[in-house]
């Protein structure tokens, strides 16, 4: 397909490959001083990561704030509102959020390493393999949304919570397919480092969300159901209007050849990579929703969660810069070993690494500052606004972490790495973080507070251990790896019989 594209089509693939072949040869000129080439190459990167990185961050704060809105709108019609739509989102969707991000991941390593080796044809079947997937999987997810109140009363919650929740659950059945077709349609444009034109569907999608939720909740009076269908429904446009773009460009005239019976192909190999992806991220995604789950076993479950939910809402927008910068290394660290530049791909590492500690800390310490009057954001009541002051110093060491561990795990998304950082993540989270906190929660009777510093307790060891792995990588073994693994899918592909 490449070699019948015109020249026209074919020059925005074949240009952004210029910088990465300049940054490998900087950085392997050994006539330069050290210092000339760091100055040469870290303004090289600098510029690729944050082309990247500057608009995947502002789509997911923009998404992250059509979720937060919808929690908004939901706590100002009440505290038991507020505390069921944020066991609904931050418990239930964010069950199925991890789980399709995590799925998603898989096409995330083969679209990068797969542009990287200039293997363009195959970026927009693996999009497609991967939507096939992730909307299987869509339809068993839908059933646990259906059930989620049963599900929510057995592990504990409070029934009246419980029952609001389910009504906000059954209204984000539609989002998870949107969830299946989004993230696959992601992770092909980041791969090309297409990224700006998602930022500009979702600013207007924000807009259209706000309104609606406006409109539906307060003027039709449709409450909790009415503030989760808008939610279901604004993810909708989003994944229309960025496939219609996909299929409008003729930027992706050599990655998207239009539907093809291959995306049926190869799928229980493609399930293993995914299932491997998705436990490295579920399990990172699902780690501090289980912190919501046992606050509300607490004796005080709604102002703990009413408290614990502003403070994950913070964490969360912050969490998005950190996931942006996830996705720009991902590409970044995939784009680099698949074109054989493993001295680029160790660089991209501790430049985004510096950037994001360094972001974390001056944000860490801007909410130490304002712990006294954030809350009043999200909720009007002073009883909340002191929980959550008490909470701001845990906070801020999770703004911290948290500027560190989603780049790493990027960067074992952009080599592969997904099974490994897997085991990683069940011994320090649910061998010790999450029996850590039930100890110093309930045992020890330290609450929420307890509960959170057990669990950072297994996010440190976690973050420790991924800086470790990454730092000792031997990144010319994992450019042969990349090498070997596009290989294998491809001969798949070739002995199609479609």
């Amino acid at each position: 397909m490449a070699a019948s594209s015109s020249s026209s089509t074919s020059q925005p693939l074949l240009s952004s490959h210029s910088d990465h072949h300049e940054l490998e040869a900087i950085l392997s000129d050994t006539t330069l001083s050290f210092f000339h080439r760091l100055r040469l190459a870290s303004f090289i990167e600098l510029n690729l990561l944050f082309r990247l990185a500057a608009p995947a961050v502002f789509v997911y704060m923009i998404n992250y704030a059509m979720s937060v809105s919808t929690r908004i709108f939901s706590g100002h019609l009440g505290n038991s509102q507020l505390a069921a739509a944020s066991l609904g989102n931050s418990g239930i969707q964010v069950f199925a959020y991890g789980l399709m991000l995590g799925m998603g991941s898989a096409v995330e390593t083969l679209c990068g390493q797969g542009f990287g080796a200039k293997k363009y044809e195959m970026l927009g079947i693996y999009m497609q393999r991967a939507t096939v997937v992730l909307s299987l999987v869509g339809v068993v997810l839908s059933v646990v949304y259906v059930f989620s109140e049963p599900i929510l009363i057995w592990l504990g919650e409070s029934p009246n919570i419980a029952s609001d929740a389910a009504i906000f659950v059954r209204g984000l059945i539609p989002q998870i397919f949107a969830y299946a077709i989004n993230f696959p349609i992601q992770k092909f444009l980041q791969s090309q480092s297409v990224v700006a034109p998602s930022a500009y569907i979702s600013t207007a999608t924000l807009v259209v969300h706000l309104l609606l939720n406006w409109i539906v909740v307060y003027r039709f009076g449709l409450g909790l159901l009415g503030a989760s269908l808008v939610l279901s429904l604004s993810w909708w446009i989003i994944v229309i209007a960025q496939f219609v773009y996909i299929v409008k460009s003729d930027r992706f005239r050599q990655t998207w050849g239009g539907f093809s019976v291959r995306a049926f192909s190869g799928l229980p190999e493609f399930f293993r990579l995914s299932a491997a992806s998705a436990v490295m991220l579920c399990l990172e995604t699902w780690y501090f929703q289980i912190l919501v789950l046992l606050v509300g076993l607490l004796d005080n479950p709604e102002l703990a969660l009413d408290s614990l939910s502003i403070c994950t809402m913070i964490s969360g927008w912050v969490f998005m810069i950190s996931v942006g910068f996830n996705a720009a290394i991902s590409v970044r660290v995939g784009n680099e070993v698949g074109a054989g530049h493993p001295k680029s791909a160790a660089f991209s590492v501790i430049v985004v690494t510096s950037i994001c500690f360094t972001i974390s800390v001056i944000i860490a310490i801007l909410v130490l500052a304002l712990r006294h009057v954030v809350s009043y954001a999200f909720t009007e009541g002073e009883v909340v606004a002191a929980a959550v002051s008490d909470l701001c110093p845990l906070l801020a060491i999770t703004l911290i972490l948290n500027g560190i561990q989603p780049v790493l795990s990027g960067v074992a998304v952009g080599c592969g790495w997904q099974a490994l950082v897997a085991y990683i993540n069940v011994g320090c989270y649910y061998v010790v973080g999450i029996p850590l906190g039930f100890l110093l929660g309930f045992y020890f009777n330290m609450g929420a507070k307890g509960i959170w510093l057990g669990m950072i307790g297994g996010t440190l060891m976690q973050t420790l251990i991924l800086i470790y792995v990454t730092f000792r990588t031997d990144w010319d073994k994992e450019v042969t790896e990349a090498k070997k693994r596009l290989s294998k899918w491809n001969h798949q592909d070739e002995n199609c019989n479609f």
